[in-house]
């Protein structure tokens, strides 16, 4: 959760009026973010950026973003420490130490480990975001702390792409986060219940409340459904030929590995 810190900054932007009441927003898809400039916002709720946010609680530096399992694999044999996780159509990659699960991170201690994430749809996002000046993944679990991290970086132009979005009607896990996202940029009242309504009803959800379907528990799915746990944004930035995500702390104090 946000620090006392980081709420009272959160809401003396909101009372003084300066908090992006105006901002120029748009959404896109995996499909067209890479025609977006400007501040992207990567969303995936379900389930690679709640997963992030729950490595870097426990202690991750950093996590270099792929979108092959084969550069995956590339990198882990340059650097024999670092650690793999993620999925291939949501299942764990035989290899990987970490599936893309978020409940896999809780009690792990990370502090000064690297790891390499590659999925389906959140890191597919923020590689296909090559216009960007700047990039952000989010999830529930850091929606808040992203919001005023991206006040702090006072953009013209935020675009939140969803990645869950499919022609055949996914995604509205992710929408749902953008709306709360928005919603809080905008300075406007939003549902909490109702948006964790929306991410239970996604079709993405249903896996995760079939018992027959074990890659996909309810656990994480409460995991990604704990709104604003995390005082920290996941900011991506170009390191080398590699797209890197730390954590940014915007609440005041220091990061803290949960057991």
């Amino acid at each position: 959760m946000l620090s006392r810190e980081g709420l009272a900054y959160f809401r003396t932007m909101s009372e003084t009026g300066d908090f992006m009441g105006t901002l120029d927003i748009h959404r896109a898809t995996l499909e067209t973010c890479g025609e977006a400039s400007g501040t992207v916002v990567v969303i995936d709720v379900l389930r690679a950026f709640t997963t992030a946010g729950f490595a870097f609680d426990a202690g991750a530096e950093a996590i270099t973003l792929v979108s092959e399992v084969r550069e995956a694999y590339a990198l882990r044999e340059a650097h024999p420490d670092w650690l793999i996780t993620g999925e291939v159509g949501g299942l764990p990659v035989q290899g990987f130490d970490f599936s893309n699960s978020p409940g896999g991170f809780v009690g792990e201690d990370l502090r000064g480990r690297r790891l390499v994430q590659r999925t389906s749809s959140g890191t597919q996002g923020v590689v296909r975001s090559t216009g960007a000046a700047n990039r952000v993944a989010a999830s529930l679990c850091c929606a808040r702390a992203t919001a005023v991290y991206l006040d702090r970086l006072q953009p013209d132009r935020v675009t939140m792409v969803i990645t869950g979005s499919h022609p055949e009607g996914l995604g509205d896990e992710d929408q749902a986060c953008a709306d709360y996202l928005e919603g809080l940029i905008r300075e406007r009242p939003v549902d909490l219940e109702g948006i964790r309504k929306r991410v239970r009803s996604a079709q993405a959800a249903q896996r995760f409340l079939d018992p027959e379907q074990r890659a996909f528990s309810l656990e994480d799915l409460e995991y990604a459904l704990d709104v604003d746990r995390f005082g920290f944004a996941m900011v991506v930035r170009k390191e080398g030929a590699y797209d890197v995500m730390r954590a940014v702390d915007v609440c005041g104090g220091p990061r803290k590995v949960h057991g």
